[in-house]
């Protein structure tokens, strides 16, 4: 009787899925974990507290999960501002705080797109060296230019009005922004512009309605990242807006705060504001994902 060879029994699939994973693997795998933990435990923790009732605030306990479940949080605390200014209701706060945003953002993208175009498309003397000093001004900190840029709106009598958060973004007040497009607009291979040249169009022809189609990507990413910046600004609002009644929902939140600050805090109440301000942004983000990281490696690599 022939001897019958021994087989080696085949490794089932999750054995052969954990052999071919690296130390190294498994390292990157932890560190992404604990990155992500680091940032979704406080948003979690952020809905939770949103969520709970004044007496869950102060225990001993961690509880994610709220118990009752107090969604009427969220409808409280405009009641609850509109004790202390009639004015400030959830209508007026939200239409504020949209239209510093929304007038912002289309007013960087214009003057970004505009600016970029004209650094990478044209040659004119000085134009490397102008590009590398509008970069370079990316390294001052914010906080120098805040009492210059307040005396110069002060003498303008435009203090407690929109314009200071609102005009200066038709100057390309982005230097990164401007990079990120000039960036995309050097990818484009320039026989488009000649052949459009040949057929009769003109410079604000070809800038508006062939070169602008094709950086849709990077426009949609820094779309996302300008309406993030100006949401969520505070400073600029805090700086030259007084009157609450103009207040965008950043400067509400704290302006709400120390109104109740001779109380107990008002966590849930902070909380459930702090989940508003953020859920339009996530929204966003979501809907926009795949274009939003195709526009920012598009635009950083390519040149």
């Amino acid at each position: 009787m022939a001897a019958v060879p021994y087989e080696k029994p085949k490794a089932a699939g999750a054995e052969r899925w954990l052999s071919r994973i690296s130390p190294r693997q498994v390292l990157v795998y932890v560190l992404l974990c604990m990155g992500a933990a680091l940032v979704l435990i406080p948003f979690l923790w952020m809905v939770s507290t949103s969520l709970k009732t004044l007496d869950q605030l102060f225990t001993t306990q961690i509880n994610f999960i709220p118990n009752p479940i107090a969604p009427q949080n969220y409808f409280e605390v405009w009641d609850r501002l509109r004790e202390i200014n009639s004015e400030m209701t959830f209508t007026r706060i939200m239409a504020n705080t949209l239209f510093i945003t929304v007038l912002a953002m289309f007013g960087e993208i214009f003057s970004a797109s505009l600016v970029a175009y004209g650094f990478s498309r044209f040659q004119w003397r000085g134009r490397d060296a102008l590009f590398a000093l509008m970069l370079a001004t990316v390294m001052i900190p914010g906080i120098v230019t805040r009492v210059p840029g307040f005396l110069i709106w002060r003498e303008l009598g435009l203090l407690d009005t929109y314009d200071p958060l609102t005009w200066p973004s038709l100057f390309a007040w982005g230097p990164l922004f401007v990079f990120l497009m000039r960036q995309f607009f050097l990818s484009i291979p320039r026989d488009i512009e000649e052949a459009a040249i040949m057929d009769g169009a003109n410079t604000a022809q070809i800038y508006l309605y062939i070169m602008l189609p094709l950086i849709k990507p990077v426009l949609l990413a820094i779309a996302v990242l300008s309406f993030q910046g100006n949401w969520n600004n505070f400073q600029g609002p805090l700086l030259y807006i007084s009157t609450p009644e103009r207040f965008p929902l950043a400067v509400a939140m704290r302006f709400f705060d120390q109104s109740l600050s001779k109380e107990a805090p008002q966590w849930h109440y902070m909380m459930a504001m702090a989940t508003m301000m953020a859920a339009p942004i996530l929204a966003l983000y979501f809907a926009a994902q795949r274009q939003f990281i195709e526009g920012i490696n598009v635009g950083a690599v390519k040149g």
